[in-house]
């Protein structure tokens, strides 16, 4: 996923979730503003560094991090199908 510099993975910052720009920021926190029902404008009040890109890359970071599929190597295709 092309993620302009907007979203970082660090390990030394917040446990190498993802972060925006480095910050203590995780895109967590601003997904989960926007699901509790936030407008973009009210997050970006509560964390007045933030940019409106950063709210969106946030955005399509989590929608591209949900179709990633993980699965175990132990796992058959039997198992699977």
């Amino acid at each position: 996923m092309e993620q302009s510099g907007r979203i970082t993975l660090n390990p030394l910052v917040m446990g190498g979730r993802p972060c925006i720009r480095g910050m203590r920021i995780t895109v967590g926190n601003i997904i989960g503003l926007l699901a509790a029902g936030h407008s973009i404008a009210e997050v970006l009040d509560e964390f007045p560094e933030l940019k409106e890109e950063d709210v969106l890359a946030s955005l399509a970071y989590a929608s591209w991090s949900v179709d990633v599929i993980e699965m175990p190597l132990s796992l058959t295709m039997a198992e699977v199908c």
